[in-house]
């Protein structure tokens, strides 16, 4: 199996991550529901009225944690990349899930918005070792 296989075997879905922004220079982590591509990107959605999203209109620096499992020794990635945030009608349609109803009511909101998360690289731990995916 390659790295990238097994990157998406934590990454891809449905998941919730630790995402990292910055905020006057120092880390802001708050959790957000994801969903991860098969090009190792994640989607989430967000109030466009947000502090992450603020932060990341000044500084698309980010960081994610991601853990796949229950036990202690299950596989979990670390992520560096960029925030962008898409506010986009065709994007909001293109990503729209009915599970956001409750949020957003309907993908024409302006309060809804789509955060793109791009990887630059990627470490993958798992069984003591790390492995380093990088774009």
């Amino acid at each position: 199996m390659s790295l990238k296989e097994d990157i998406l075997k934590v990454t891809g879905g449905e998941r919730v991550a630790a995402v990292a922004t910055v905020q006057q220079g120092k880390p802001a982590v708050r959790f957000m529901a994801l969903f991860g591509l098969d090009d190792l990107t994640l989607i989430g959605a967000t109030m466009k009225s947000s502090r992450k999203v603020e932060q990341i209109k000044k500084n698309p620096d980010v960081a994610l944690s991601i853990w796949s499992g229950k036990n202690f020794g299950d596989p979990y990635v670390m992520i560096q990349g960029k925030g962008l945030v898409h506010e986009d009608l065709e994007t909001k349609k293109k990503f729209w899930n009915p599970k956001m109803e409750v949020y957003f009511q309907k993908p024409e909101n302006p309060e809804y918005v789509v955060i793109k998360f791009v990887p630059q690289r990627i470490e993958y731990y798992h069984d003591m070792t790390m492995e380093v995916w990088e774009s």
